[in-house]
């Protein structure tokens, strides 16, 4: 008798971790999600929702290659006032390719606000119900390569590194008998590296 194995289980990459629709602003009824696979394996992807008859997925479930991306087209389909300020979720489903084992998941939130992106509204959270999204006529996917992205991460990296090193020696006018005078930073110099540090955070962060 053979036992079913447990899949492995691996995090889900998605950007953005919430979605935004207003009601009166029409280019922000087409949302679009990416999704990332940076593993050595292709896997299958599939799209559930708290309210699957507000939204339409393009394609709500296929495969991204190895080291690639896909971008998922999400449309509004329900832009009422009474479906304003609830929170729904769209569920991103990671399968094993091709068995199908489920082997991670992410939630995104996903709200429908009153009036244009410049007025703020409040928001009502929907019971967590997952079900299929339906898929429209159309496939509006692309996938492309993420791998040059890591010889820009290591360099920026290296930066950071260099920049909390600087951050950690003496301030100039330190009392330090272990620390050489000429490894003691200035203020202004200091100010410099914490605001490079920033910039090279953002650079590491970012999709």
């Amino acid at each position: 008798m053979h036992h079913q194995r447990t899949p492995q289980k691996f995090p889900v990459f998605v950007f953005p971790q919430s979605i935004t629709f207003f009601l009166d602003e029409q280019s922000t009824h087409k949302q679009v999600l990416t999704l990332y696979n940076p593993y050595e394996f292709p896997v299958r992807f599939k799209v559930l929702s708290t309210a699957p008859n507000k939204y339409k997925v393009v394609d709500p479930e296929g495969t991204i290659k190895s080291r690639c991306c896909v971008d998922i087209v999400v449309r509004h389909i329900a832009l009422i006032t009474a479906n304003c300020n609830a929170i729904d979720k769209l569920r991103i489903q990671m399968q094993e390719h091709p068995s199908k084992q489920i082997i991670g998941k992410r939630d995104v939130e996903a709200k429908l606000l009153a009036g244009t992106s410049d007025s703020v509204g409040r928001n009502t959270p929907d019971p967590e119900m997952f079900q299929q999204l339906p898929s429209t006529e159309y496939r509006e996917q692309r996938s492309y390569s993420v791998a040059p992205q890591r010889e820009t991460n290591l360099i920026a990296l290296i930066a950071g590194v260099l920049c909390i090193i600087g951050l950690l020696l003496p301030t100039e006018g330190e009392k330090n008998q272990r620390i050489p005078e000429y490894l003691q930073l200035s203020v202004n110099f200091k100010i410099i590296l914490s605001f490079v540090l920033g910039m090279v955070t953002i650079i590491v962060l970012r999709p």
